[in-house]
């Protein structure tokens, strides 16, 4: 008939896109939760970070829509001299690549 011995039987088929389209479903809720996994420790990172950025202890800094001496915090060297601010950038610089490849892994995942 219509289906040639190498493709198999509908049904056949049928299970095999079903199988494909689970491990899927998987490995997509897999990446969502990694995600959220991976967020967790994102308010402690930044928090240190603003805290030297700014140059303050004031819990406040949390909460402050302040964003562009962090962003160029995070691309420039604004503290040479200071070892903590160098070791932290780098760390939050880290942090957030792999946060970002672990998005673009889960958007772009079909």
């Amino acid at each position: 008939g219509k289906w040639s011995k190498k493709m198999g039987t509908p049904r056949k088929l049928s299970r095999i896109h079903q199988t494909h389209a689970n491990i899927n479903f998987l490995m997509k809720t897999f990446l969502f939760i990694a995600l959220i996994i991976w967020g967790i420790p994102s308010t402690f990172f930044r928090s240190k970070f603003r805290k030297i950025v700014y140059q303050t202890d004031d819990w406040k800094i949390n909460i402050k829509p302040l964003f562009r001496k962090e962003i160029s915090g995070l691309i420039y060297n604004l503290y040479p001299e200071n070892k903590d601010y160098i070791k932290t950038r780098n760390n939050y610089r880290i942090y957030l690549l792999i946060y970002l490849a672990l998005f673009l892994v889960y958007y772009f995942y079909k």
